[in-house]
């Protein structure tokens, strides 16, 4: 389909405003704007923010693999391992406030009191404006939306408003983080940090969060006009594609999938997938409920290479990462994904965003257990002989392996081959984990490895009742048999 054909059922989608340039000259001096807010000091101080709204303090925890050959091109990722930003979710801003610490180690509440009183209810001017362009968005406002910022900045805001709605937005909880700060760049012009708690699709759920910086003009006791709001820079995961991009958007009963005008002809047969995909990934939700809902980006050639941070080797065909409250977004490379791979693509990364914790994991020991839990995920019940690795794992085998599925993760600069072994060989020692034990218990020693960071050998006593080095020299001889 072509931009100008119309969307299939069910399928929404944001406009097409392209981002405009805020002007870089002066506005009224930094002391007249500090000298209205203390006229106002005497005014309520700045709000108090209702249970549920978020400030978080996110670190980043990247895992890269590899690719595969030619012949399994879905394979090809780079970050399948997700990039998971640490963020912290789900709990009262004005609780968790006081537990983020700043670089010297100082609440949060603290560095916020080291603002003068001007500052404070300069930012406190600044958050009713938020407030009211949050209340603007849910509702479906779009003019009271737009109506806090300047000219300048609204073509980027409408598009990324457009965006929003078409992704069904149920939430967004903004909180300043800290107090104004003067733009040195751009003299009359103030910078403040916001945390955003939002939900999609669904109203009651555990808030994501995006950091966002913001930028504002003040004249005297006039209201604060935004001139920009930036792209989140949260490294590695960079900009949402609903702060760059037009999306159009098809929402499922487990499954939300988005992708751009151009390729939204995708979005049926993409959404059918994910929700077949979403069934299998269900199913190994291992220390809560399964996800709300999945969300699915289908990127093409120029949104790869933005979306959450893109720079990801040219042979990744997909990666997860976390947003935060538990939820994990997926992004598939159009450019690199053939028709049949898309479904074994799909339930591999879903069961990530099922089974994975909010936090991630930090011991590459455990890859093998991670990835090989979503490699039988993907193969979805399939036998082993017809596991597509198989050839890829045997290789490995061979040759080049030292035999400990420990030391199995593979290189960021690793071939194609050495890649796809890995996975193979994480997929053969879980499938026969599940074969002596089952699921469920294997989802059990998921849970004592991975989300309570237990030692391999405590897990496996505790749950298979047997010496890991035991099951590990088993599994071994087990998937040495059937590749070697």
């Amino acid at each position: 389909m072509t931009d100008g054909d119309e969307l299939p059922a069910g399928v929404a989608a944001s406009g097409d405003e392209q981002p405009a340039t805020v002007p870089r000259d002066g506005g009224p001096a930094v002391q007249d704007a500090l000298a209205a807010a203390e006229d106002s000091a005497s005014e309520p101080g700045p709000r108090s923010h209702p249970a549920g709204e978020l400030a978080t303090a996110p670190g980043v925890h990247p895992f890269v693999v590899g690719g595969e050959p030619p012949t399994r091109r879905w394979r090809l990722w780079a970050v399948l391992g997700l990039v998971l930003v640490l963020v912290a979710c789900g709990v009262p801003g004005v609780l968790l406030l006081g537990l983020v610490r700043d670089a010297a180690g100082r609440p949060a509440a603290d560095r916020e009191d080291r603002g003068t009183a001007a500052e404070r209810q300069l930012r406190a001017r600044m958050a009713a404006q938020l407030d009211r362009q949050a209340a603007a968005l849910l509702d479906g406002d779009r003019a009271g939306f737009l109506a806090v910022a300047e000219p300048a900045a609204r073509p980027a805001l409408t598009r990324r408003y457009a965006a929003l709605r078409a992704l069904r937005v149920t939430a967004w909880r903004p909180v300043a983080d800290g107090v104004p700060a003067a733009d040195d760049r751009r003299p009359g012009e103030w910078r403040l940090t916001v945390t955003v708690g939002y939900c999609f699709v669904v109203p009651g759920c555990t808030p994501s969060s995006v950091e966002l910086g913001t930028r504002w003009r003040v004249a005297g006791d006039s209201e604060p006009r935004l001139t920009a709001v930036e792209e989140s820079r949260a490294t590695p995961a960079g900009a949402r594609p609903w702060e760059v991009s037009d999306l159009a958007v098809a929402v499922g009963k487990r499954a939300v999938v988005a992708t751009t005008p151009a390729l939204r002809g995708k979005l049926p047969g993409l959404l059918a997938q994910a929700e077949a995909a979403a069934t299998v990934a269900d199913l190994y939700a291992v220390s809560a409920p399964p996800p709300d809902r999945y969300l699915v980006y289908y990127a093409g050639r120029a949104e790869w290479q933005r979306w959450y941070g893109g720079g990801r080797p040219k042979w990744t065909a997909g990666y997860a990462v976390g947003v935060g409250g538990g939820h994990h977004d997926v992004v598939l490379n159009a450019q690199s994904l053939t028709p049949g791979g898309v479904d074994d693509l799909l339930r591999h990364e879903l069961t990530h965003a099922a089974s994975l914790p909010d936090g991630g994991y930090a011991d590459r020991s455990s890859w093998w257990l991670v990835e090989g839990l979503a490699e039988y995920a993907g193969a979805d019940g399939q036998p082993v002989d017809r596991y597509e690795g198989l050839a890829e794992a045997r290789k490995l085998v061979r040759g080049g392996w030292n035999g400990r599925l420990d030391a199995l993760a593979p290189a960021d600069d690793a071939s194609d081959d050495r890649v796809g072994g890995a996975y193979g060989i994480g997929y053969l020692a879980v499938h026969h984990l599940v074969d002596r034990f089952g699921e469920q218990r294997v989802l059990d020693f998921f849970r004592a490895v991975v989300h309570e960071r237990r030692s391999m050998a405590e897990a496996a006593d505790e749950v298979f009742g047997e010496p890991w080095s035991g099951l590990h020299d088993d599994c071994v001889a087990y998937l040495r048999a059937v590749a070697g």
